[in-house]
């Protein structure tokens, strides 16, 4: 069945990096396009990056420039690295794809603050 498994979550301070990994099972990976997603306290899920199944990545506004997405196909791992943080970005982050149904990871926390 479909695994995804998210780590490297934790907290850092204004101005820091993550680099988050989603380790993903149960399908052909490197066919599969990949998305990060977060929800805030309070907020509903919202889209961070995607990359398609070729390497072209995506992003939402609000991270472009600062975030990040990539993928190993030998691992079965797609990644993002997470610069300049901010206090926004405070958030569970969440891996996603979509084989004829959705599925997500169980999430990581990622905390901003000093």
């Amino acid at each position: 069945q479909v695994q995804l498994v998210e780590s490297g979550g934790g907290l850092v301070q204004p101005g820091g990096s993550l680099r988050l990994s989603c380790a993903a099972s149960g399908f052909t990976f490197s066919s599969a396009g990949m998305s990060w997603y977060r929800q805030a306290p309070r907020k509903q899920r919202e889209f961070v990056a995607a990359i398609s199944s070729g390497g072209s990545p995506n992003y939402v506004d609000s991270v472009k420039g600062r975030f990040t997405i990539s993928r190993d196909n030998a691992k079965n791992t797609v990644y993002l690295q997470m610069n300049s943080l901010k206090p926004e970005d405070t958030a569970v982050y969440y891996c996603r794809v979509y084989r004829g149904y959705e599925y997500w990871g169980q999430g990581t926390q990622v905390t901003v603050s000093s």
